[in-house]
């Protein structure tokens, strides 16, 4: 099969390579460029573990050719750390809050919930909730994901966050 040339940018960086037209966005990034960070969990866009930003969206890239990219602008959970290497306010409230266990979902869940918070900077738990219910987590029980993004989305407003009583 021929192949087809592929450039876009990931993470504010160009990227480009070779690949198959029927190639999947998912498998582009990890094989073709070893930016691993993006998880392959069902490759029918019901668990979410592949979720990236595909210029200000988030697609659920394990159903997405990665000639649809073309031209776009793509961010992984690796463009979610601050510019010195640091953690980011979603990755730092995901350990903070303990928003993980198993950490399979997160780079999806992170992804999805930087759009959410781009969107929406201040949102209940029940729009987090509703936000992120494309992506799946088999461990935490969702809990303490709602607090890890809110934590996030007190930093970046640059509020100290105070957990709800329950």
């Amino acid at each position: 099969m021929s192949k087809t040339h592929v450039k876009f940018k990931l993470n504010g960086a160009a990227a480009e390579g070779m690949c198959e037209p029927r190639t999947l966005l998912v498998h582009f990034i990890r094989e073709n460029l070893s930016i691993t960070g993006t998880h392959i969990g069902c490759e029918t866009t019901h668990c979410g573990a592949c979720t990236v930003d595909l210029n200000g969206k988030s697609v659920k890239s394990c159903t997405l050719l990665a000639v649809q990219a073309q031209g776009a602008d793509v961010v992984t959970i690796e463009g979610m750390a601050n510019a010195d290497g640091t953690l980011g306010a979603l990755q730092e409230g995901f350990r903070q809050m303990h928003g993980l266990q198993c950490g399979y979902c997160t780079p999806g869940m992170i992804v999805r919930a930087h759009r959410l918070l781009k969107e929406n900077p201040k949102p209940t738990d029940e729009e987090i909730r509703f936000g992120i219910a494309g992506n799946l987590c088999r461990c935490t029980g969702y809990q303490n994901i709602v607090k890890a993004i809110q934590h996030a989305a007190a930093k970046l407003r640059g509020e100290e966050y105070l957990e709800a009583a329950e």
